[in-house]
């Protein structure tokens, strides 16, 4: 992160982080620059260090500066998705023989990482409920590397306690990953908090509006962040520079978005407690949530994300998104506009059968920006 940028309040980096106005034009968005290779001035003679876009793109360099600077982190890379991420993160930190603790509830896609893909490449994992420091501390082995964590987690809404996560990480000397694509920088720090590495799905709230996919890595640790960046070089799974320019958009108005998704949050989790048809409310703004302590200490605000549960099981919650009209039946999350899923049938039916396996009756909103009463109305008769 930029000198310049640390004592400046959020949205004032959201906006100008990595934002340097175009030294040829003085255009004060940064061009896209569609372009896959560079002249050199002579052999070796690199022009800001650009050879190749797969290794550098001033695009992709002004929103990784940003994401670092969003952050708190020294280091902030992007790629083509949040799994490629994720891959990155693990392949650089992992080898085979080695172990990572992950959380009892995850993002489907995140759990099919682990336990079809890097687990035949012998790293083993195992299942903690992070909320627990004890149960996590429990599940440490002497080839444990990493502790990943989701918070908010997704689709339960559970809370970990990042900071005390990062004492238990830090006595047994492994790193601490948390996951902070529900919450957003602007509204959760996890690397003041102890974190070692920061993961985001740019697709989601950092992007804000359905059109781009994309990950993200942060780290703290310059060290790490350079193995990481060698890593990304080398693996291949950048953020294209068109992508780069639509996230870097969208992450201007994170702040003002971020508001607006909480508080509507708050009213539509509000209504569903009060439901006849719904049996229980996940959302960490609601007093009576098992994290709402933890969220009110270490989160901004509470954020867009709830699930609920309905009465008639399975076959009533998939009703329930069916009859919704303004939220869109969809899978992702963290667009300006409402969506509403079932998590069973689609964006976690790869834990099915696992210690993940999400309730069948389960049904997760992601709640937009527009007016709430409107979301209210809808939500109403969807339920019936």
């Amino acid at each position: 992160m930029s000198d310049q940028h640390t004592h400046q309040n959020f949205e004032t980096r959201a906006i100008h982080a990595g934002n340097t106005a175009d030294p040829l034009t003085g255009a004060v968005v940064p061009p896209i620059y569609q372009v896959s290779t560079y002249k050199q001035d002579g052999v070796g003679g690199l022009r800001g260090g650009y050879e190749y876009s797969r290794s550098a793109n001033p695009t992709r360099t002004a929103l990784e500066e940003n994401l670092a600077a969003l952050e708190g982190g020294r280091r902030g890379l992007a790629f083509a998705s949040g799994l490629a991420a994720e891959d990155c993160l693990l392949r650089t930190l992992l080898v085979p023989g080695d172990h990572v603790v992950i959380p009892n509830d995850a993002y489907g896609g995140t759990f099919r990482l682990f336990a079809k893909v890097v687990a035949r490449w012998g790293v083993e994992w195992s299942v903690a409920d992070t909320s627990d420091p004890a149960a996590v501390r429990d599940a440490l082995t002497d080839r444990t590397k990493a502790i990943w964590v989701e918070t908010p987690s997704n689709p339960l809404l559970g809370i970990t306690d990042i900071a005390a996560l990062a004492d238990v990480a830090r006595t047994a000397g492994v790193r601490l990953v948390v996951d902070n694509t529900f919450a957003s920088p602007y509204l959760q720090q996890p690397l003041a908090l102890g974190a070692d590495v920061v993961v985001h799905s740019l697709t989601k709230y950092m992007g804000g509006h359905s059109d781009v996919v994309g990950g993200a890595l942060v780290t703290a640790d310059e060290t790490l962040g350079e193995e990481l960046a060698y890593h990304q070089n080398a693996m291949g799974a950048v953020a294209g520079p068109f992508d780069s320019w639509i996230v870097l958009r969208g992450i201007k108005t994170l702040a003002v978005r971020m508001d607006r998704h909480s508080e509507n949050a708050t009213r539509v989790a509000e209504m569903l407690q009060q439901h006849p048809k719904v049996t229980q409310v996940l959302y960490p703004g609601l007093p009576e949530h098992p994290g709402h302590e933890v969220a009110a200490k270490q989160m901004r605000s509470f954020g867009g994300m709830i699930s609920f549960r309905v009465e008639g099981g399975e076959e009533a919650a998939v009703e329930v998104c069916n009859r919704a009209k303004l939220f869109t039946l969809g899978e992702s999350l963290g667009g300006v506009e409402s969506l509403i899923e079932h998590p069973g049938r689609m964006t976690h039916a790869s834990v099915a059968g696992s210690l993940l396996e999400v309730p069948a009756d389960l049904v997760r909103l992601s709640v937009g920006i527009e007016n709430v009463d409107d979301l209210l109305e809808d939500l109403r008769q969807a339920l019936g």
